[in-house]
C-alpha cells in the first residue's frame, strides 16, 4: 500500500469505529411533520401559481377582446402638408 492509501484507509476506519452520537426518539416524527408541513406549503403555492396564471390569461383575453391591439389606430393628425 502506499502512503496515501494507508492513511485513507485508517481514516476511513478510524471514522467507521467511532462512536455514533444518539439519535432523538422524537426525531421521525418531527421530520415527517416538517415533510407534510413543506408538501402542503408547495401545493398551496403551486395552486395559488396556477390560479393567478389563469386570472391573468382570462384578463388579458377580456381587455385585448375590449381593445383590438392587433388593429391599426385611427389617425388623430392631420397629414404632413407638402408643396408650401
Amino acid at each position: 500500500m502506499r502512503g496515501v492509501d494507508r492513511k485513507r484507509a485508517e481514516v476511513l476506519r478510524m471514522m467507521l469505529d467511532s462512536a455514533r452520537p444518539d439519535v432523538p426518539a422524537d426525531m421521525v416524527r418531527r421530520a415527517t411533520r416538517r415533510g407534510a408541513r413543506l408538501l402542503r406549503r408547495r401545493r398551496a403555492a403551486r395552486r395559488v401559481f396556477w390560479t393567478l396564471l389563469i386570472v391573468a390569461v382570462i384578463v388579458f383575453g377580456v381587455w385585448a377582446s375590449a381593445a383590438h391591439p392587433w388593429s391599426v389606430p385611427p389617425t388623430e393628425t392631420t397629414p404632413p402638408l407638402e408643396d408650401w
